[in-house]
């Protein structure tokens, strides 16, 4: 096994080791969501922390982890009898992004099952986990049937397998420990609620920090069992203040005037839930014992409420995580009048004696701002030279959209827009399985194996099945599409302030794809030429934040546009085969510049007509007389036009909004 990287030779990142800490000392505070930037030694610092964690006594033999001073009664390899038990070390299980579901819960064996009426059950990852650390890198991609599961697991502390009448249940409780990249697209905020505690990482920008980093990164790689043995008497003195907080914290005190202060705290950000003030409370103890206290003070509260609330108080994807610390001292001040007379630590460090026992952040930028720099601007591509250009307009308030879907019958990844064939859905048939069987057909199986039972000399009650026999079930599910906007910044949007309108729409149409799961991308155009304002990426946030930093101005080449987002899906189809695509074209129709502008749209419109990519065209025209070009050019693409008022879930126009091809106009 190689030697992980210890723990306390991490640089700076203090927000991050003192909420692993926390969790180390008490698990009920619910596990640590770490986002950040790529390469800030997120996932360094979660597998140092196990090597941190005290041993755990498990039941001799027991495959899921039984604690023999409480056993549970339903484990199946139970019953246990007492006193047989042996000491092991706590546990750190990864689960893979692709993990199956068979790997996570555990798997029956179908053939014993059925023929035997056997419960032969092979464990997987969260039985593994149970009484660990269930570590997920990259849990934003997890998909959403195992996002499900893990809800459900780390909701009742236990983990259900069900296959075709047959039952196993066993105990997994876990700390849930995550890390992400927002940049590759956000949580559900079901799971997101599910972590006690976040915290922002970035890396650092001070020069020395960052050699010091790589001084000690170096040493590690040269000689890994060298580096960790001189970083040995540090990892036992945390190792030992684990134990030692562990011990302290039935004793801590949580007074009347901090739970006035947790609870006026929440009230303030006006979070969901009563779990924000069950996970502040706490964290705010575990705070107190960590720092070798018995008393909980007001700056504990303070660091709770910065680690417990920032991901509980986003009202939509596009908010940016984090808390006001002027509003929460006011508010702490405000009711902290029975509370402790200690005052709040101004830089929420915990240094010295205080909550945190962590020393003040050296390490750059921990806060929320995760969204992209103005320097970028649109995608990092030069203006076209000679564009009137005009600042950026304001989106208007986002609204609930239709449905747009792609027709037909996909295979893409799971999510909730386009039918697809999926492994989670209704049954819909029986196929012969290919490789191992994951969805028994019952029904199908047993139709299979009925005519053979007197050849196989069947004598008594049990059916005889062989391999042949088996049938998978065929599911019908929801894929997530790649959903390519292609919008029309030239001047004719931003007369009549359309574009405030039109930045409405596509912001709700964001959204409605980040409900779905879908991956966006967005392409422009303006002026002489288009640019890819942000290439297909999983991250509705910085596809929102492209869209608002979005200039306006000049000629309006629609035939660029197209022709780059041909490209665009071109390169994509290598990449990922099975996403199929939705483009959204936000445009009045309107093509300007060079020779036969619209002869030359309407010839790169006819190359998603072909390929028969599901489109739809957003018509952005207003006033009195309307030309209709929108309508034209969702006819040559092949796709279905709506207008902006047409495009909200509430229209009163009623138009189904399933973008299928214009198929009957091709049949004709």
């Amino acid at each position: 096994m190689s030697t992980p990287f210890p723990f306390t030779a991490v640089v700076g990142q203090d927000d991050l080791r003192l909420a692993l800490l926390l969790n180390a000392v008490s698990p009920a505070v619910g596990g640590v969501l770490v986002r950040g930037e790529k390469g800030t030694a997120k996932s360094t610092a979660v597998r140092a922390l196990s090597a941190l964690l005290p041993e755990v006594d498990v039941v001799s033999g027991c495959r899921f982890s039984c604690d023999p001073g409480a056993p549970d009664p339903a484990c199946p390899d139970g019953p246990h009898e007492p006193g047989a038990f042996e000491p092991r070390p706590s546990r750190m299980v990864e689960l893979p992004v692709g993990a199956s579901e068979d790997r996570l819960v555990g798997a029956l064996d179908i053939e014993r099952a059925l023929a035997e009426g056997v419960k032969a059950f092979e464990p997987g990852l969260l039985a593994d986990a149970h009484r660990g650390i269930l570590y997920v890198d990259e849990v934003n991609l997890l998909h959403d049937h195992l996002v499900d599961l893990l809800l459900d697991a780390a909701a009742m502390g236990a983990s259900y397998v069900e296959r075709e009448g047959v039952s196993v249940r066993h105990a997994a409780r876990f700390l849930l420990v995550g890390t992400m990249n927002p940049e590759e697209g956000e949580l559900r905020p079901q799971l997101l609620d599910r972590f006690g505690l976040t915290v922002e990482v970035a890396a650092s920008r001070e020069p020395e920090q960052r050699v010091e980093v790589v001084r000690r990164r170096l040493a590690y790689d040269d000689d890994p069992a060298g580096f960790a043995a001189r970083w040995a008497d540090e990892e036992a003195a945390v190792r030992a203040r684990i134990v030692a907080a562990r011990a302290l914290l039935p004793s801590v005190r949580l007074g009347d005037g901090a739970l006035r202060q947790i609870a006026a705290t929440c009230a303030a950000f006006e979070v969901d839930g009563m779990r924000a003030d069950i996970v502040m409370a706490r964290t705010a103890t575990a705070l107190a014992a960590w720092a070798g206290r018995t008393e909980v003070l007001a700056e504990d509260v303070r660091q709770a409420a910065l680690l417990a609330l920032p991901h509980r108080r986003r009202r939509n994807p596009f908010d940016a995580p984090g808390l006001d610390e002027d509003k929460l001292d006011e508010t702490l001040e405000e009711f902290g009048d029975s509370a402790d007379d200690e005052d709040p630590d101004p830089d929420g460090s915990g240094g010295g004696g205080g909550g945190g026992g962590q020393p003040a952040p050296d390490s750059g930028p921990q806060g929320g701002d995760t969204g992209a720099r103005p320097e970028e601007g649109e995608g990092g591509q030069p203006q076209a030279s000679g564009a009137a250009e005009q600042a950026p307009a304001r989106a208007a308030e986002p609204f609930r959209t239709r449905v747009l879907s792609v027709p037909g019958l996909g295979e893409g990844a799971a999510g909730r827009r386009s039918r697809a064939r999926t492994e989670h859905g209704r049954t819909t048939g029986a196929r012969r399985p290919r490789g191992t069987l994951t969805k028994l057909h019952l029904a199908a199986t047993v139709r299979a194996a009925a005519p053979h039972q007197r050849a196989r000399g069947r004598s008594g009650p049990g059916l005889v099945v062989r391999r042949d026999d088996l049938r998978q079930a065929t599911r019908e599910g929801r894929e997530g599409n790649l959903v390519l906007f292609v919008v029309d910044a030239s001047g004719s949007m931003a007369a009549r302030q359309r574009m405030s309108a039109v930045k409405g729409a596509v912001l709700s149409l964001l959204l409605d794809a980040y409900q779905r799961r879908d991956k966006v991308g967005l392409v422009t155009f303006r002026g002489k030429d288009a640019q890819v304002a942000l290439p297909p990426t999983s991250s509705v946030d910085a596809a929102a934040a492209r869209l608002e930093s979005l200039p306006t101005g000049g000629r309006t080449p629609l035939a660029a546009g197209l022709l780059r987002a041909h490209e665009v899906l071109r390169v994509e189809r290598l990449r990922d085969p099975a996403r199929r695509a939705l483009v959204v074209v936000v445009t009045d129709g309107r093509a300007t510049g060079g020779p036969e502008p619209v002869a030359l749209a309407g010839r790169a419109a006819r190359l998603f007509a072909a390929e028969q990519v599901a489109s739809v065209v957003v018509d952005c025209e207003s006033g009195p007389v309307r030309l209709g070009l929108a309508g034209q050019l969702a006819g040559e693409l092949g796709g279905t036009a709506v207008t902006l008022d047409e495009l909200r879930a509430d229209s009163i126009a009623g138009l189904v909004r399933d973008v299928r091809g214009n198929s009957n106009r091709r049949a004709a």
